[in-house]
C-alpha cells in the first residue's frame, strides 16, 4: 500500500492495471491485478482520467450542488476554494489530512489531520478556515463529507456559495492533487512518520515553509502568501 500511494502520487493517471506492473518494476512486488485493485480502492485512489465514478460516493440522502465554476477566471484571493482528503502513510498504517486551498494563490487555508474518517476533522477544518476568511465559492467533491448537510449548512450560513465536480471532470481539482504530491514528497516521504502526532507536528512545520517561503513557478515564483495577503 505504501509503494502504491507512492507511485499514485508520482503517477494519478495509472490503473490497476499498470499500476500492478509498476509495483514489479521498480519496487519487486509481484500482485495480481485484481488485488491491486482492491487496495487502490482501499485507499480512496482511481486513475485520473474521464470515467464514472467510483470510490467516495454521496450519500443518497444528500444534496448535490451544481459545478460553478466551469469557464470562469480565477482573479483574486478568496473567490474559489476548493477541498479534498487524502491518506498520509505511517510507520504503520495511514492517517487521514484534509486541506482547503484558496485557488487564486494556491494558499493552504486551513489543514486537519485525523486517525478516523469520521466527518468531524472536516466541519473543524473548515470552522478554521471561516475564521481567517470567507470565500465566494467553495468547491469540493461529491464524496459524503462534503455533501453531508452538517457540512453544507455552515457554508450556507455564511453565504457561501457551493459548488461540486460533476462525474468524470478529472481535472476539477488539480491544485489540491498538486498539494497533495508536493507535500507527499516534499514532508511525508521524507519524513516516514511513525505517528499522527509525529504527522500533525511535522506539517504544523510544513505548511507555514509552503505557505510563506517555498517560492511557486506557477505563480511566477512568488510564495503563496504573498498572493494571498497581496
Amino acid at each position: 500500500m505504501n509503494a502504491i500511494d507512492e507511485i499514485y502520487t508520482a503517477c494519478p493517471f495509472y490503473g490497476s492495471r499498470r499500476m500492478a506492473v509498476e509495483l514489479g518494476r521498480t519496487h519487486g512486488v509481484t500482485v495480481c491485478r485484481d488485488h491491486v485493485r482492491r487496495l487502490m480502492g482501499k485507499l480512496g485512489l482511481e486513475a485520473i482520467y474521464p470515467k464514472k465514478q467510483r470510490g467516495s460516493e454521496p450519500d443518497g440522502a444528500h444534496r448535490k450542488y451544481p459545478y460553478l465554476l466551469n469557464g470562469l477566471p480565477i482573479i483574486s484571493p478568496n473567490q474559489v476554494w476548493g477541498t479534498d482528503i487524502t491518506y498520509i502513510r505511517l510507520a504503520k498504517g495511514f492517517c487521514y489530512l484534509v486541506a482547503l486551498i484558496d485557488w487564486y494563490s494556491r494558499y493552504v487555508v486551513a489543514w486537519q489531520l485525523s486517525d478516523t474518517l469520521h466527518m468531524d476533522f472536516c466541519l473543524e477544518n473548515l470552522d478554521r478556515a471561516l475564521t481567517t476568511a470567507t470565500p465566494a465559492i467553495h468547491n469540493s467533491d461529491q464524496g459524503s463529507h462534503f455533501t453531508s448537510p452538517a457540512y453544507t449548512d455552515i457554508l450556507a450560513k455564511a453565504n457561501v456559495r457551493i459548488s461540486m465536480d460533476g462525474r468524470g471532470r478529472c481535472m476539477d481539482n488539480i491544485f489540491t492533487e498538486r498539494l497533495w504530491r508536493t507535500v507527499k514528497y516534499e514532508d511525508v516521504y521524507i519524513k516516514s512518520y511513525a505517528t499522527v502526532d509525529e504527522a500533525r507536528s511535522g506539517l504544523g512545520n510544513y505548511f507555514p515553509f509552503y505557505n510563506e517561503k517555498r517560492p511557486h513557478q506557477s505563480l511566477d515564483y512568488r510564495t503563496p502568501e504573498e498572493l494571498y495577503r497581496g
